[in-house]
């Protein structure tokens, strides 16, 4: 099958999904005043969509399998619609949590049905390529979530923002219907129970806790800190106004595009040359980790470290490949979600646990917001380095292990 059938439709899902993410980072300096919220309460607001994606994470994998992504996402984009015209007409922070909770629930599939469709349909040696692509879209709808959207906020309110969103994803969702076809019926038992078999297996693999903790924490902080308090820190610790904080982040998000970019065009000949998902997946983080430490110790150049930083996490998308080389492809969609859980708790607990440690560090030593995110970002790259760590000392056996499948025909 062509992948530009399917593309552009999962594409304008996928780009929205990652606008909705991020979209608080720009719009929190209008919340916080309209709805007079401090740092804790702000993180929870933001921090909803991630529980709300990451509780629907397990379920979904279980529903694509059985369903594909054609009768699955587009009911969920729905469910997302709702949510974002919700968002818009709310006046309180329950309301604003509970809308903000029904986006996170209805985009949880935008990434996980495509992958589900690249894994079915497509050769291994194409998948890291196919995933790139779709990384584009996510890129380009951060890109949005930046200086565009701060643009917009002068000509419109952040209400008809959403509303405009809302509207939007209700035609992503009659594309993805008409576009992309249904999934052959499984050969195999689909009840429940044989399903929950299936999220059994991965969740007691060795090579799902081998990738988890670096794709969860490190992924979920990044999310976390992109989505919300980027343009804190740039604005209280670096001194920048939010216009300026806005447009760093979208030199990062071009940057990021960029990179996916390149994935979608060089991981099919790097493959070949013998450069797989795993040695590139390494790579990214390194980087991300490197540049986090940059950030958080003030080496001068705040815009090429934030760069670097998103730069760095952009190979996140690998995590799904670098994990579906130890699983069969029937239950390709169990594996990623499982994975995508990992990364959506990770974000939920990151991105309230800063607002809450900025209170508790003002109401314990009376330090500042600047003092308080410093603290914050101090303890999130002690637990990023812990779990890199984890990987590389990982690294020798489960490389070993994804040879041996290849060499006894247990990739498909």
């Amino acid at each position: 099958m062509s992948f530009l059938r399917v593309y552009f439709a999962f594409a304008a899902a996928y780009l929205l999904s990652y606008l909705f993410r991020t979209v608080n980072a720009v719009i929190s300096p209008e919340l916080t005043r309209e709805l007079d919220l401090h740092p804790g309460a702000l993180g929870l607001l933001t921090s909803t969509y991630f529980i709300a994606f990451g509780l629907m994470q397990i379920p979904l994998g279980m529903l694509l399998d059985r369903y594909g992504p054609r009768r699955v996402e587009p009911v969920l984009l729905v469910i997302a619609a709702s949510g974002a015209f919700a968002f818009a007409a709310a006046s309180t922070l329950p309301g604003l949590v509970v809308a903000r909770a029904l986006i996170g629930l209805g985009v949880a599939s935008c990434l996980m049905a495509p992958m589900k469709a690249i894994a079915l349909w497509y050769p291994v040696d194409r998948q890291s390529s196919l995933a790139g692509w779709m990384m584009v879209a996510g890129g380009l709808g951060a890109i949005l979530a930046t200086a565009p959207l701060e643009m917009a906020l002068r000509v419109a309110s952040w209400r008809e923002i959403f509303v405009a969103l809302a509207a939007t994803t209700l035609v992503a969702a009659a594309w993805i219907g008409w576009r992309v076809p249904d999934i052959a019926r499984p050969t195999q038992a689909t009840g429940f129970a044989a399903q929950w078999r299936g999220v059994e297996h991965v969740f007691m693999h060795p090579r799902f806790w081998w990738i988890a903790p670096l794709g969860g924490f490190g992924m979920g902080s990044f999310m976390a800190i992109q989505g919300l308090w980027s343009i804190q820190w740039l604005i209280e610790v670096d001194g920048l106004t939010r216009a300026a904080a806005a447009e760093v982040l979208l030199v990062m998000s071009v940057i990021i595009l960029a990179g996916y970019v390149c994935l979608g065009i060089f991981a099919i000949p790097l493959a070949r040359a013998g450069v797989h998902a795993r040695h590139l997946f390494v790579v990214g983080w390194t980087i991300h980790v490197g540049a986090l430490a940059a950030i958080v110790i003030h080496v001068p150049g705040i815009a090429l470290w934030w760069v670097l930083y998103g730069l760095g996490a952009g190979v996140n998308v690998l995590a799904f490949t670098v994990l579906n080389e130890g699983f069969p492809k029937e239950i390709a969609a169990r594996a990623n979600t499982a994975v995508n859980l990992t990364m959506f708790v990770g974000s939920f607990a990151t991105q309230w646990g800063i607002g809450i440690a900025i209170d508790a560090a003002a109401r314990a030593w009376g330090y500042d917001t600047a003092h308080g995110l410093q603290l914050a970002f101090a303890c999130i790259l002690a637990i990023n380095v812990a779990v890199y760590g984890w990987f590389i000392r990982g690294w020798r056996r489960h490389a070993n292990v994804a040879r041996a499948l290849v060499a006894a025909g247990a990739l498909r």
